[in-house]
């Protein structure tokens, strides 16, 4: 059974910067396309941001292009987040998740979920 724990959250000013981790056991992360996932208060769950497995192809919504990172490091079996210029309404819980497939439909594998790390952006 795979266990995802996010980390990295927290309250900053608009503009900011976060780096979010997710760190995996009980499956190696290298075979898979990793997507970042954020839920906000009284929306739904949305896609972010995803990586190829082989770490060689990112992709990024419109909303989070260009200020979002996303990174890999097989080794240590975790995936990170690199946050810049974070505006109010990046304000969410953010969460990881293997992908079916690295393309849209950018939907998760796992019907697991960690804790998620929440993000605060204050303006």
């Amino acid at each position: 059974q795979v266990q995802l724990v996010e980390s990295g959250g927290g309250l900053v000013q608009a503009g900011g910067s976060l780096r979010l981790s997710c760190a995996a056991s009980g499956r190696t992360l290298s075979s898979y396309s990793m997507g970042w996932f954020r839920h906000a208060p009284g929306k739904e769950r949305e896609f972010v941001a995803a990586i190829r497995w082989s770490g060689d192809s990112t992709y990024y919504v419109d909303s989070v292009k260009g200020r979002f990172t996303i990174s890999r490091d097989n080794a240590k079996n975790t995936v990170y987040l690199q946050m810049h210029s974070l505006k109010p309404e990046d304000t969410a819980v953010y969460y990881c998740n293997a992908l079916f497939s690295y393309g849209s439909p950018w939907h998760p594998r796992w019907d697991y979920w960690g804790q998620g790390t929440q993000v605060t952006v204050s303006s």
